[in-house]
């Protein structure tokens, strides 16, 4: 009854407000009314110097409406206001608001994030096309403008970038009309409503749910308000009203030609240049007549764009009133030829790879509204990182960004605003529901008629989780025939509906070998999403490459995401958090931190995992050919450029210190070759470890790349490493009688090892070393101990996989001591604890040997019952928790971020000196985190250079945090923890380990790592000395 009360008063404002009958937000055959047509994105300028400017806030034709609005919001929408439209309406006590912003990060309403299932998902069935009153914020916005005089007797038309959900717009007092598709412009023509050199009151309101919100379930943040620009621009009457431009190469690949379609308003003349980036005219031609008009350009051998080379040349259209110039429209041009040739995607006659990721736009502060700032900012740290792709996820981007990618070079896949993942697959999916058919093909058909003329887009998609039937396969049919100089994809049609590229989610190793060696499959395989970037993630990322780079057929992918979604918080103590599903109430649906997923973290920071991304996306690839001469062998994976722009430089190292170093300056390598390098390095001791590191500089600032950023990298072994032995002797001194450490068993409660200059105890009760001091100072915190480890805080991956859960009798085995002996042999001390571990079904021993200088030798010794089945290891070694004071840490092994068994391949081997403090990655949840593997040596030191150094039988992986494992895990379930709440501990963590589990990417949601990077159940033994150190005065 209430909802035919409220439909009863919108009826009778309606028929006030100019004939809209406020049911378009529930009418999903409604999806605009009165909505200018949809266009190519382009700007027509007053004139030749303003078009050559090409800068649209500078034209005389436009007029922003960004900034200040007069804003009321209400809970639900049946409270919204019905007469705020009308010029005399009162709206003093309205807030202010500016545009664009949304509303959630604002003070109005609270954010909510969840990944499938709609925002209401907790109150309400989905039943489309019904969305709930409750709960469905409205807000209702006002303005008052004056247009200029100036623009009397020429149309004018209102752009608004991105409004969410929709938005009902009134000039003047009068309804102008509706729009839906909350990721594309809604433009309005208002010459019959404004009156140019007069005030003007422009009103607008938006609805958080409309009947379009069925088609938007993207995995991402619901927010709701203006999140692109909006202006205001005026068009002569007679002028170009839509202009196309294909690009096209002959069979060839060198000889260009350019088909201009131009839709024309009146009769016109319009003369067509081509220039190039010098702005030389290249080609020109002239067009006469009236609605669609077309003419085609020649150009021999023009510059190619690519995402190697993205060349760009500028179409100007310019119209004339007799001899004089009534408008020029400028439009960028990249010549590029896409083709589906066996099984492959072929750029300008090339099997690119696609090295991409998947990017919402989304920024901490503004939500929605990502500033052309930002924008740069993530096409600079694309480029830095060699991603050459991007998917726009899951919808079409702000017009700049495509921009962006025209200029500075990426391939991307143009994706419409289409996922109605919350019905499911099945019968129920919006793909089959004929009420839904318009929808899906006006939001396909907008997407491609306004973002046709960008050389960058190399792929339509046609949205994203979202079923498969005929409203798809209507899509696929008119995007095809609307633009056949491009591939159309979808994911949901698989292998054998209507998609040109076979595009799965997460398809795992296996997946991809299989399909790649399967000859009757004739399309592309190029992973929409893969490698889930979750937390501390991408373990395994190797491996999918380099089956990638072995099967012509997978051609690449996406990587799942680009940036972690979280926004900029207040925490509970007061600390800035980054805030995701679940922390601003307890009433709305979520799905935690399943936002964050991102290879950077929300203030564009690099996510450790993010430089291993980079090392396998890179395009210079360096092996051994013969070292003993110096000679390397150069790979280009480059399809479309040599090495010329690149330098090699090589440093020689023994044993972690240069000893050599040089600079190749010219690099004579081609697209797709090898070539051998040869590098001066000198005869090379083979009395140590010796390693060659190379790399690639940019020898000049190329478009956002820096001079001096190194492109690419490699290390490569000289000579191996030679794990020290593990014998350990008494230090003898000239002279001086050695005087051997005591073992002390009188104490009830600690067994006492003595020496000349250290003191080291052990617990009785549980046999761990509790005291170790050397010279007073003592390296074991008071109260704590030298323990086994089996245990990390979980990592999100981790957690999907259940294995917090799965492992949990490793966080505590049920560590029993059996026995504790303590007796001197030949002069060193011994001491032996011995354990049984009931819940893991295993004996473990503890062995300590003591030499006179207080250096000890640990051996760990687990014993497995081979007839039980326990689930695998997290990690095996050992903790020692020291005093915080020990802060500086010096080690010889993998570095200088963050690294694992399966995600390693960007560290090289080195020296490198770093503090306990710098060790910590606040991931968005705090888990397991500042591991270094391959480990020679690890120092551990207090501001005076003293502390312990560690080696081991074998390289080994270490961390040192001010947090302790406990802190970092969530326990039996994920809780709602932010990394930043995590208070430091009074302390220095330090793990010493054998080995660690990896930590996989094939997905969030159950994948483990590969078996190579498991800790199996079974027999485990560690050895690794620990000596004192008295000073850390290093000579070079």
């Amino acid at each position: 009854m209430k909802k035919q009360i409220l439909f009863g008063i919108l009826g009778a404002c309606a028929l006030s407000g100019n004939a809209q009958t406020f049911k378009e937000w529930l009418d999903p055959e409604v999806n605009a009314v009165n909505r200018a047509p949809m266009h190519a994105n382009f700007f027509a300028y007053e004139s030749t110097e303003a078009a050559a400017q090409a800068v649209k806030e500078k034209s005389n034709n436009f007029m922003s409406l960004n900034g200040t609005w007069k804003f009321f919001w209400v809970k639900n929408a049946d409270a919204r206001p019905t007469d705020f439209w009308k010029t005399d309406f009162n709206d003093k006590g309205w807030d202010d608001m500016q545009v664009p912003a949304v509303w959630e990060l604002n003070g109005y309403g609270d954010p909510i994030y969840v990944n499938v299932g709609y925002a209401w998902r907790n109150q309400f069935e989905s039943k489309p096309p019904y969305v709930p009153t409750e709960n469905n914020n409205v807000g209702s916005y006002r303005r008052e403008i004056t247009v200029p005089a100036n623009w009397k007797g020429k149309d004018i038309v209102a752009h608004f970038g991105a409004v969410s959900s929709n938005m009902y717009l009134w000039v003047n007092g009068k309804y102008v009309g509706y729009s839906e598709d909350s990721k594309l412009e809604a433009e309005f023509d208002l010459t019959p409503y404004l009156k140019p050199g007069q005030k003007n009151v422009i009103a607008f309101q938006v609805f958080r749910w409309c009947d379009g919100t069925y088609l938007e379930d993207q995995d991402f943040f619901r927010y709701t308000g203006v999140a692109r620009d909006c202006y205001l621009y005026t068009r002569n009457k007679k002028r170009i009203d839509d202009l196309r431009v294909t690009p096209d190469l002959d069979s060839e690949y060198k000889n260009g030609s350019l088909a201009v379609n131009l839709k024309l308003k009146g009769s016109a003349n319009v003369t067509l240049e081509l220039l190039d980036a010098q702005n030389n005219v290249v080609a020109s031609d002239e067009v006469k007549g009236s609605g669609n008009v077309s003419a085609t350009l020649q150009l021999n051998n023009p510059n190619k764009w690519t995402a190697e080379t993205p060349y760009l040349y500028t179409l100007r259209a310019t119209l004339k009133n007799g001899n004089t110039i009534s408008e020029v429209v400028p439009v960028k041009v990249g010549f590029r030829k896409i083709e589906l040739k066996n099984a492959q995607i072929l750029v300008n006659g090339q099997p690119v790879l696609f090295k991409g990721a998947d990017r919402h736009e989304m920024d901490p502060d503004g939500g929605y509204y990502v500033s052309r700032e930002r924008m740069i900012q993530d096409i600079q740290i694309m480029k830095q990182f060699n991603l050459n792709a991007v998917r726009t996820c899951h919808y079409p981007d702000d017009n700049f960004w495509y921009e962006l990618c025209d200029k500075y070079g990426i391939y991307v896949v143009a994706e419409a605003n289409i996922e109605s993942h919350g019905m499911g697959y099945d019968e129920k999916t919006l793909a089959k529901n004929p009420s839904y058919k318009k929808a899906h093909l006006e939001r396909n058909q907008r997407n491609v008629q306004r973002s046709f003329n960008h050389p960058s887009i190399i792929f339509w998609s046609l949205g994203n989780e979202a079923g498969y039937g005929p409203n798809f396969e209507a899509a696929y049919d008119w995007v095809k025939a609307e633009d056949p100089s491009r591939a159309v994809q979808y994911e949901q049609a698989g292998q054998n509906g209507k998609t040109d590229i076979f595009c799965p989610m997460y398809y795992d190793y296996n997946g991809c070998i299989k399909y790649s060696e399967d000859d009757s499959k004739q399309k592309p395989l190029i992973q929409c999403e893969y490698a889930h970037a979750m937390g501390n993630s991408q373990g395994g990322f190797k491996e999918y490459w380099d089956i990638i780079r072995k099967y012509p057929k997978y051609q690449g992918g996406f990587i799942w995401d680009f940036v972690d979604q979280s926004c900029r918080w207040t925490g509970k103590n007061g600390k800035m958090i980054y805030a995701y599903g679940g922390d601003f109430n307890a009433f709305d649906a979520s799905d935690n931190n399943f936002c964050d997923n991102g290879l950077i973290s929300p203030d564009r920071k690099p996510n450790p995992h993010m430089y291993e991304v980079g090392y396998y996306y890179q395009n210079i690839w360096t092996t051994a050919k013969d070292l003993s001469k110096g000679e390397i062998s150069v790979y280009n994976e480059n399809f479309f450029r040599d090495l010329s722009a690149y330098a090699l430089e090589w440093e020689l190292l023994k044993n972690g210190k240069a000893v050599r170093s040089g600079r190749i300056e010219n690099l004579n390598v081609a697209p797709q070759q090898t070539a051998t390098v040869r590098i001066e390095t000198g005869d090379v001791c083979k009395c140590g470890e010796a390693l060659l590191n190379v790399k690639y500089v940019q020898k000049n600032r190329e478009g956002l790349i820096p001079a001096g950023h190194v492109v690419a990298k490699a290390q490569l072994e000289v000579s191996p490493y030679k794990a020290p032995s593990m014998e350990l002797k008494n230090v003898e001194q000239s002279n001086l009688a050695v005087v051997s450490p005591v073992v002390k068993n009188e104490n009830y409660n600690r067994m006492v090892v003595e020496g000349e200059h250290f003191n080291i105890r052990f617990n009785k009760f549980n046999g761990y070393m509790d005291k170790y001091e050397v010279d007073g100072l003592d390296m074991i915190k008071e109260g704590a101990a030298l323990s086994p480890n089996f245990w990390r805080a979980p990592t999100d991956n981790d957690f999907g996989a259940g294995l917090q859960q799965k492992y949990a009798a490793w966080k505590n085995p049920e560590i029993k001591l059996l026995s504790l002996k303590g007796e001197t042999v030949d002069g060193l001390a011994v001491v032996t604890a011995e354990y049984e571990m009931k819940a893991v079904s295993a004996k473990l021993t503890l062995t300590y040997t003591i030499n006179n200088e207080g250096a000890v030798k640990v051996t760990q010794k687990m014993t497995a019952d081979k007839g039980a089945k326990v689930f695998n290891l997290f990690r095996f070694g050992m903790q020692l928790v020291m005093p915080k004071s020990f802060e500086n840490i010096s080690y010889y092994g993998r570095g200088p971020v963050e690294n694992y068994a399966d995600r390693k391949s960007c560290t090289d081997l080195g020296i490198y000196n770093q503090t306990v403090s710098e060790q910590f990655y606040a991931y968005i949840r705090p888990q397991e985190n500042g591991t270094k593997s391959d480990i020679r040596w690890w120092k551990q030191l207090n501001d005076a250079g003293c502390g312990l150094q560690f080696v081991a039988e074998a390289p080994f992986s270490a961390s040192a945090l001010h947090y302790t494992i406990e802190s970092l895990d969530s326990g039996w379930e994920k809780r709602q923890e932010h990394s930043n709440e995590v208070e430091q501990a009074d302390l220095t963590n330090v793990l010493i380990d054998k080995a660690q589990m990896g930590l996989a990417c094939v997905n969030s949601w159950g994948a483990i790592p590969l078996p190579q990077y498991m800790l199996p159940y079974g027999d485990y033994e560690f050895t690794f000395i620990m000596t004192p150190v008295k000073s850390n005065i290093v000579i070079e």
